[in-house]
């Protein structure tokens, strides 16, 4: 225990609260089930006899566990829930503060995780009218996989933090409503778990981070390929880690309350606790480089999907080194703060490098909160859009019911908006359908919107 207290990923404060006590349930927040297994045979110990185990004492509810109780007692069911905002804004109600904080948080000031919700507002439509659109569809394609709509469930780790069941929770609404799950590298549930749970035909895809041990990633891609993945995405912009203001500042009050072990020399790296995030990254690479796209096509045959994108230069770059899609995205504004939106460097390949379409698809997420931002980000020319953060929200306050909930949300207004427009099917929206807000005259036209004698 002494050398394993300075190596846990996830610093010596979460194991020292936990000292000589059943930490099975905290434990389970944040592992997956196989956790254990993946460590060397010398680290076990035995097997404990449950008989001796302290009794579980009986302890009065933290005022924050008073606070869930009674929240949750005044929250509708998920089928009252009106729009994807709905979800979050009982998420921060009912959710503990510590997954609260994981969930919310972004870098800094988090003036780009702001600003990827605002950037949606920047862009209205045109629509076209008298066009039949009494019969329609959403389904669509995209990296060869078929889905029901064009949005898909973004890589986003730890749903145990929210509900018990955690992410095979979104792996069976996902079925259920024939889209995409993108399962996360740092997922609270075992990868065998989340494949088991899938309906025959179910797409599965795997994020992935690259690990500073090289073959560690190489045999996680071999495993999720072998288990049925249908495409790798590569999370490529988090090459050092960030401060997530909210998730510190909820860490720094626990470590408050830790004991202080006597000691006689400090501990390398010094005491204090690490955030949700910092506790689940600390086997990340930070030497990426361009030559990673090539080490993971050496173990395995699945499109390779770069998730993190952020200039039309890196898009360019992701096609002359082989990927088959990219993910327009700053991870929600928990990264790099003052990162572009999404949506105006999708726009920006629209109107400076149209060509880019037609050689890689591409896809984005950040901000999403409306199937009217959905249908603007697919006429621009987004194959398909990932919702991160409304999914663990959604999954937080009502478990299955509530992610299948948020899907049908997001499937009526993607079908209302599209109609509304003059488009039936996806392959109806076109680049002149959305712009940026403003009169559309002179220098304010977007030079894919047609001219009058192109008018059909």
């Amino acid at each position: 225990m002494t050398e394993f207290l300075e190596a846990h990923p996830g610093g010596r404060a979460a194991i020292l609260q936990q000292a000589g006590k059943d930490a099975s349930a905290k434990f389970t927040l944040l592992h997956p089930p196989d956790a254990i297994e993946t460590l060397p045979p010398d680290c076990c110990l035995g097997r404990i006899d449950p008989a001796t185990l302290p009794a579980v004492e009986e302890r009065e509810l933290t005022a924050d566990e008073i606070r869930q109780a009674k929240a949750r007692e005044d929250m509708p069911p998920a089928s009252s829930m009106l729009l994807v905002t709905d979800f979050e804004y009982w998420a921060e109600r009912v959710l503990s503060t510590t997954a609260w904080a994981y969930y919310r948080s972004a870098a800094d000031e988090e003036a780009t995780f702001f600003d990827n919700r605002e950037a949606w507002r920047r862009y209205f439509f045109r629509p076209r009218i008298l066009r039949d659109t009494s019969h329609g569809s959403t389904e669509t394609t995209f990296v060869g996989m078929q889905t029901s709509m064009p949005v898909f469930i973004a890589p986003a780790a730890m749903a145990k933090l929210g509900h018990p069941l955690g992410e095979v929770n979104l792996t069976k609404a996902a079925g259920n409503a024939g889209i995409i799950q993108a399962i996360s590298a740092n997922a609270s549930c075992g990868l065998e778990e989340m494949f088991d749970a899938r309906q025959p035909g179910q797409p599965l895809v795997f994020q992935l981070y690259l690990n500073k041990d090289r073959s560690a990633s190489a045999a996680l891609v071999e495993r999720v390929t072998q288990l049925g993945a249908s495409a790798i995405i590569l999370t490529v912009d988090v090459c050092w880690q960030s401060k997530r203001t909210l998730d510190v500042r909820e860490k720094l009050k626990e470590v408050s309350d830790t004991p202080k072990p006597k000691i006689l020399a400090p501990p390398v790296g010094g005491t204090k606790g690490k955030s949700v995030s910092e506790q689940i990254s600390g086997y990340q690479a930070t030497n990426l480089t361009w030559d990673d796209i090539g080490f993971v096509r050496k173990h395995t045959h699945l499109p390779i999907i770069v998730k993190g994108v952020q200039s039309i230069e890196d898009v360019q770059l992701c096609i002359e080194h082989g990927a088959q899609g990219v993910i327009l995205s700053n991870h929600g504004g928990r990264q790099a703060d003052y990162a572009p939106a999404p949506i105006d460097v999708l726009y920006e390949i629209r109107e400076l490098r149209p060509d880019l379409f037609s050689k890689i698809e591409v896809m984005i997420d950040g901000g999403v909160r409306t199937g009217a931002d959905v249908v603007k980000a697919l006429a621009l020319g987004a194959k398909a859009v990932g919702i991160g953060r409304p999914i663990l929200y959604a999954n937080g306050t009502h478990g299955e019911d509530g992610v299948s909930r948020l899907l049908q949300i997001f499937q009526e207004e993607i079908t209302n908006t599209m109609r509304n427009i003059g488009a039936n099917t996806v392959a109806d929206l076109k680049p002149e359908m959305v712009g940026p807000i403003g009169p559309w005259v002179g220098r304010n036209r977007p030079s894919y919107a047609p001219i009058f004698n192109s008018v059909r």
